[in-house]
């Protein structure tokens, strides 16, 4: 099994930034991908950006050009830069990993863009 604790979320103003990350522990070395994903009240959750073992990513289109995701394999740690933050990003933003034909999910965490 896989553990995956998130932190780093919190109350900003439009046009902020914020960091999140993601500790894995457990079963680390069957992980193969990590990526955030998010839920905003009332909406399903969706992918925001994913990052492979050897580093390959995704983005979604919403958050192009904005949010950067990166990952320390040493650290067994993915981090989410947000930066631009608008109040639509407003969600609980949850880490998750992918590997061995298993989905892991942390608790998450709130991210609350004010206007």
């Amino acid at each position: 099994q896989v553990q995956l604790v998130e932190s780093g979320g919190g109350l900003v103003q439009a046009g902020g930034s914020l960091r999140l990350s993601c500790v894995a522990s457990g079963n680390t070395a069957s992980i193969s991908s990590m990526g955030w994903y998010r839920q905003a009240p009332g909406k399903p959750r969706e992918l925001v950006a994913a990052i492979s073992r050897g580093g390959r990513t995704i983005h979604a289109d919403s958050v192009k050009g904005r949010f950067t995701i990166s990952r320390d394999n040493a650290k067994n740690t993915v981090y989410l830069q947000m930066n631009s933050l608008k109040p639509e990003d407003t969600a609980v933003y949850y880490c998750n990993s992918y590997g061995s034909g298993f989905d892991y999910w942390g608790q998450g965490t709130q991210v609350t863009v004010s206007s």
